[in-house]
């Protein structure tokens, strides 16, 4: 069995550099912008990717790969390209998406001069909207199967990069209608999504192996209570103020589950995301209706929709019940989707077992942290088709709303960490001097 010879990691692992990295990552932040954006709220329009997709493709195309766009709705064609390795050998995936956060305050983005998709650097950070979360991330899986490629290193087993729409909505356009509709297939796939780490006291920095995902849901309590003048606030039953009673219990509630060895580091608990209350043209009027629209997160296996309902149920009922003047409801957010968390792949078992080889011989015999990733990425819809998926990549786990960043050595890093890992999973079958 033939593998990579020291002269050919060496040589690959030189063509992985800072400049290279950085033109590449410029290139796919300002692509296809702003269309690519993609805000999870399930009432607002989706982002349309075609843009950046066109790009990515070509780029698969030229480094050889046999490249197939599939889309279930107009301009968001998911790209997957395959470079074919001589048959003897496993499917590894590298995955990534190319939607992005929408940009709400640019008047925010000083780190950008303003231009939130302007790629900006400022010391040892690039600055962008896409930065992190994760065209970053995509260029640093893209210049690793570059660097082999351009290396002339042939592969026993076939390497797949699958680029997806809609990961920012939880992949219904995505990685569900890769792997339910079309039957997207491997053994494994590593997520370049952020999963680095760093100490601001010592400096030391390193990246986690998410090697489960937390899941999370979007539900809706409303509140209903009694209109009445703003002149007489004693006859009414304000539902604003009777929301506010509400959300430190929310705020402080415990939700049924049983713990995991992977808690992740954000426990089930909720996030309280929206509060909407009154009507245009009834400013005279205290409001009588008001919904809390809250996001479920941390969620670990087990946790059901059913049994999340009935948590807030019991909480908002303590608040409520009893009391004539008062109606309420708890339900799911329409058209959203609830997302479970899913069961660890195994220390050692593949992909893991090469992301820390990879990562012992590039950071200096250490090994990378297991954990549950807390966010929702692609990893989860091919955990759940049966791929021993793993997130693993550069890009810290804080997801800026504003002057969103990556740091440029640990992208570089995670580059020549993807090609080492591509080249032992997937074996290499000649040795090209």
């Amino acid at each position: 069995m033939l593998t990579a010879s020291p002269e050919i990691r060496t040589n690959v692992l030189n063509r992985i550099s800072e400049d290279r990295w950085i033109t590449l990552a410029s290139q796919l932040i300002k692509t296809g912008q702003p269309r690519s954006c993609d805000p999870l709220d399930p009432d607002l329009p989706p982002g349309e990717e075609e843009a950046i997709a066109m790009l990515v493709a070509g780029k698969l195309e030229a480094m050889g790969m046999s490249v197939h766009t599939y889309e279930s709705m107009p301009h968001r064609p998911n790209v997957v390209g395959v470079l074919k390795g001589s048959g003897d050998g496993p499917v590894l995936m590298m995955n990534d998406h190319m939607d992005t956060y929408p940009v709400v305050e640019p008047h925010k983005w000083d780190k950008t001069n303003f231009d939130p998709f302007k790629a900006t650097r400022h010391g040892d950070l690039l600055y962008a909207r896409g930065s992190s979360d994760t065209r970053g991330n995509m260029a640093s899986a893209l210049i690793a199967a570059q660097a082999l490629v351009e290396e002339g290193v042939k592969l026993k087993g076939d390497l797949m990069y699958c680029l997806c729409v809609d990961e920012e909505r939880d992949g219904t356009h995505g990685s569900i209608y890769l792997t339910e509709t079309i039957g997207i297939k491997a053994d494994y796939s590593i997520t370049a999504e952020p999963t680095a780490w760093e100490n601001s006291q010592s400096g030391e920095w390193g990246m986690n192996l998410s090697v489960a995902n937390g899941g999370h849901c979007l539900v809706e309590i409303t509140i209903v209570g009694q209109k009445a003048h703003i002149w007489r606030p004693d006859t009414s039953n304000n539902a604003i103020v009777e929301a506010s009673k509400l959300v430190p219990l929310l705020e402080a509630m415990s939700f049924t589950h049983t713990p995991t060895n992977f808690m992740g580091h954000t426990p089930p608990c909720t996030t309280i995301v929206r509060i909407r209350g009154g009507l245009p043209g009834e400013m005279q009027f205290s409001p009588d209706e008001c919904k809390i629209t809250l996001a479920v997160v941390g969620i670990v296996p087990g946790m059901t929709m059913q049994s999340i309902i009935s948590d807030l149920e019991s909480v908002t009922s303590k608040m409520f019940d009893g009391r004539e003047d008062i109606t309420y409801s708890v339900k799911q957010v329409p058209d959203s989707l609830f997302v479970e968390a899913t069961e660890p792949v195994p220390m050692d078992e593949e992909p893991c077992r090469s992301i820390c080889k990879a990562y012992a011989t590039l950071m200096d015999g250490a090994q990378p942290i297991p954990n549950r990733k807390n966010a929702f990425n692609d990893t989860i819809r091919f955990r759940q088709a049966g791929i021993n998926a793993v997130t693993f990549g550069p890009g810290e786990d804080g997801w800026a709303p504003d002057n969103e960043s990556i740091s440029i050595t640990k992208a570089v890093m995670a580059a020549r960490m993807y090609a080492l890992t591509i080249m032992d999973i997937l074996e290499v079958d000649n040795d090209v001097e």
